[in-house]
C-alpha cells in the first residue's frame, strides 16, 4: 500500500489551513505527483485523496455541496496516476463528530453522510474502500453500512490504536477484529497514531482470532518538535524491517500513514517482495466464543442511593443549591448546607463553576459535604472544559468516593467566564454523557469494556422550558430520559404557564419532573436574569412586583420575591415530583423560608 498524503502534499508547500481534499478540484497537479510517487515507488494499493472528504468535513470549507464532485475527482486523479500498475482503493475517515449514543448525530444521518461519499468514489469506479483511522467503531460500522448500501466491491476496514494497541474507547484488538469480521468485512487492519513496534502487536493479536487478511499502516515512529515543526524520525530501513515482522505476523496489506514517504515504501517494496504471510492462522470466531458481554443489569433506582430511593417511592423531594468557595477553605460552604440540613431538605445540589467562573470543582466540594454535614449531595456536573477521558476518571472516582447523584449538562462555554481566552472542550454533550453513565451503571465505559463493579448514580438532566425552539427541546429531552436519566430539573420557574406548556409537548415522559424555584430579591438581579442569563425568562407583571415591592425597602423586595416562588410552585404543584430551590446572590435566608413554606403546604 502506499504512505502519507497529508504530508506529502504539507511537503509540497500546502498550508495546513486548507481542504487537503478540495485540492483535488483546485491543484490536482499537485495530488496526482503524490499519487505517482507512492506508483514508482513499488506501491500495489493507492489510496484516493478523500479521508476528509465528507459533508461533515467539508462544511467547514464551505464545500459540502462538492462532495460527490470532490469524491469523483479523486479517483481520476489516482487512476491516471497508477495507469494500471495500482489498485485504487476510496478512502473513507470519521466524520469529525459525535454519533448516538454519545452525540446527536444519529446513526441514520451518519449513514446518509457517508452515501455522499461513497456516491462519488462509485462514480469515479474504484477498485474498493478504504475505512481508515477510526476510534470508534459504532461510527465505522455506519460508514460500512453506506459502502455496502451502494457497492459489493471489497471493504478494508483499519482503526486506530494508542500506546496499549487499544482503541481511544478502550477497544483491544482481539475485540476490533471479532466485531469487524461479524459485518462481512474483506480485510481488517489498523493505521496511523503509532509507529511500527505497537502495531506489531496489534497486528499479532488480531492474527489469533481471525484468519481474515490483516492490513497495517503505522506512521513513521512518533513526532519530535523541531522548532515549530513535527518531525518523524523512524527510517524507511527501520520502516520496512517491522513490514517484514507484520507480514510474517499475518499481515497481507503493509505501507504507511503519517510522516512516510515514498521512500519509506520503496524500502518496504525492496524488503517484503518474498515474505509470505503463515500459512496457518486463528480458528475464525474462537475469541468470540470465549468473550462474554460485560453488560451487567443495572442497580435498581431505589438502591442507588436515599435521594434515588425517594424517587422510586413517589416521595415529594427538595434540593436546595449551594456554590462552592472561590478559594480553598469551605468553612462558610459547610456552614450553609448543615443549616439547610436542619431545614430538612433531602439534597443539596452543588453546582460547578456558575456562570464559567472558577470555583471549586463540584466534585470535592460534595465530598467535603457529604462527609461533614451528612447530607445527600446532586453534583452538578457539566461536559464543558472535559475530555472523554477525564470525564470516564471523575466519575469512577465519584463512585468510588460514595457520590451517586448526578445532574448532567452540557455547559456553557469558558468565554461567558472572566476568563474569555480560555479552550473549550467539548468531546460529546449531556445526551451523550447520560449514555455514558447509563453504561457506567451497566459496567461498561464508551468502549463497551467492563469496568467491575457497576456504578450506581442516580443520572439527573435538565431541560429549558422556555427555550427558543419548543420542539428541539422536548426532542432533546426525550432522547435524554431513553439514554438513561432518572430525573428532570427544569430552569426557574417563573410562569407556570410556560411549564405547563411544555410538558404539553411531552407527554409519555416517564420520569419525575423537579421544578426550579428561584426567590428574587430585587429588580436588579430580576432584570439581569432576564436580559442576560440564557434559559431564564421572568413576565413582564413579575418585574412589576419586584419594582413595586423594592419601593418600600430591600426587605420587601426579598419578601415579594418568595411570594412570587411560592405562587409559582402552587400553580405548578400538581405536575411535578419536588422542587429545586436556587439560592440568589447569596440568599439562603430567601431559600430556606421558601423551603419552610413548601414544607408546611405539603
Amino acid at each position: 500500500m502506499d504512505g502519507a498524503m497529508g504530508t506529502e502534499l504539507y511537503a509540497s508547500g500546502v498550508f495546513v489551513n486548507v481542504s487537503y481534499d478540495g485540492l483535488n478540484l483546485e491543484t490536482p497537479d499537485v495530488v496526482e505527483t503524490v499519487h505517482r510517487n507512492y506508483v514508482n515507488a513499488g506501491a500495489e494499493v493507492i489510496e484516493t485523496n478523500t479521508f476528509g472528504a465528507n459533508p461533515v468535513k467539508l462544511s467547514s470549507y464551505g464545500l459540502a455541496d462538492r462532495t460527490e464532485e470532490i469524491n469523483h475527482a479523486a479517483v481520476g486523479l489516482a487512476r491516471r496516476s497508477a495507469q494500471g500498475r495500482a489498485l485504487v482503493v476510496g478512502a473513507i475517515g470519521p466524520l469529525g463528530i459525535r454519533i448516538e449514543p454519545l452525540g446527536p448525530t444519529s446513526r441514520e444521518e451518519a449513514q446518509e453522510f457517508y452515501k455522499r461519499q461513497v456516491d462519488g468514489l462509485v462514480e469515479g469506479r474504484v477498485d474498493g474502500f478504504v475505512l481508515e483511522t477510526f476510534s470508534d467503531l459504532n461510527e465505522m460500522e455506519q460508514a460500512f453500512k453506506a459502502v455496502r448500501s451502494r457497492s459489493p466491491l471489497p471493504v478494508i476496514c483499519q482503526v486506530t490504536v494508542g500506546d496499549d494497541a487499544c482503541t481511544s474507547y478502550g477497544t483491544s484488538p482481539e475485540d476490533v477484529a471479532t466485531e469487524v469480521a461479524s459485518w462481512g468485512a474483506s480485510v481488517i487492519g489498523l493505521n496511523c497514531s503509532v509507529g511500527p513496534a505497537v502495531m506489531l502487536e496489534a497486528v499479532e493479536r488480531m492474527a489469533e482470532v481471525t484468519d481474515l487478511p490483516l492490513s497495517a499502516q503505522p506512521n513513521a515512529g512518533l513526532p519530535r518538535a523541531v522548532g515549530d515543526r513535527k518531525i518523524y524520525l523512524a527510517s524507511p530501513k527501520y520502516m520496512a524491517q517491522y513490514a517484514r515482522r507484520m507480514i510474517e505476523a499475518g499481515a497481507r496489506f503493509v505501507g504507511g500513514c503519517c510522516g512516510t514517504s515514498p521512500e519509506h515504501i520503496r524500502s518496504i517494496r525492496a524488503l517484503v517482495g518474498g515474505v509470505r504471510p503463515p500459512s496457518t492462522r486463528a480458528r475464525p470466531g474462537s475469541h468470540a466464543e470465549s468473550h462474554d458481554t460485560p453488560i451487567q443489569p443495572e442497580v435498581p433506582l431505589g438502591e442507588r442511593s436515599v435521594w434515588g430511593r425517594q424517587i422510586a417511592e413517589g416521595t415529594f423531594v427538595t434540593s436546595v443549591e449551594v456554590t462552592p468557595p472561590k478559594g480553598w477553605n469551605a468553612e462558610i460552604l459547610l456552614g450553609q448546607c448543615r443549616r439547610i440540613q436542619a431545614a430538612e431538605a433531602n439534597t443539596v445540589n452543588v453546582l460547578d463553576h456558575p456562570h464559567a467562573h472558577t470555583r471549586m470543582s463540584a466534585l470535592p466540594a460534595a465530598m467535603l459535604i457529604e462527609r461533614e454535614v451528612e447530607i445527600e449531595t446532586i453534583v452538578h456536573y457539566p461536559c464543558r472544559d472535559r475530555n472523554m477521558t477525564r470525564m470516564i476518571s471523575d466519575l469512577l472516582g465519584a463512585a468510588a468516593a460514595g457520590l451517586h447523584n448526578l445532574l448532567l449538562v452540557t455547559g456553557r462555554p469558558p468565554a461567558m467566564g472572566p476568563y474569555p481566552d480560555s479552550t473549550a472542550s467539548l468531546d460529546i454533550d449531556s445526551i451523550g454523557l447520560t449514555n455514558v453513565v447509563h453504561g457506567l451503571n451497566r459496567g461498561v465505559d464508551p468502549g463497551g469494556n467492563a469496568i467491575g463493579v457497576p456504578t450506581r448514580f442516580v443520572i439527573g438532566v435538565r431541560v429549558s422550558q422556555v427555550a427558543v425552539d419548543q420542539d428541539r427541546e422536548a426532542g432533546r429531552l426525550n432522547w435524554k430520559v431513553d439514554a438513561g436519566a432518572d430525573f428532570v430539573i427544569t430552569r426557574p420557574v417563573f410562569d407556570a404557564e410556560q411549564l405547563h406548556s411544555f410538558l404539553e409537548r411531552v407527554p409519555e415522559l416517564s420520569v419525575p419532573i423537579i421544578a426550579s424555584l428561584r426567590p428574587l430579591t430585587s429588580l436588579r438581579e430580576a432584570e439581569f436574569l432576564h436580559n442576560e442569563i440564557p434559559g431564564i425568562q421572568i413576565p413582564d407583571r413579575v418585574l412589576a412586583r419586584i419594582a413595586t415591592a423594592e419601593a418600600h425597602g430591600e426587605d420587601a423586595a426579598r419578601a415579594e420575591g418568595v411570594s412570587i416562588a411560592m405562587e409559582a410552585f402552587a400553580a405548578v404543584r400538581d405536575s411535578i415530583a419536588g422542587v429545586h430551590i436556587h439560592v440568589a446572590d447569596g440568599n439562603l435566608d430567601g431559600a430556606l423560608e421558601l423551603l419552610s413554606e413548601i414544607r408546611d403546604s405539603a
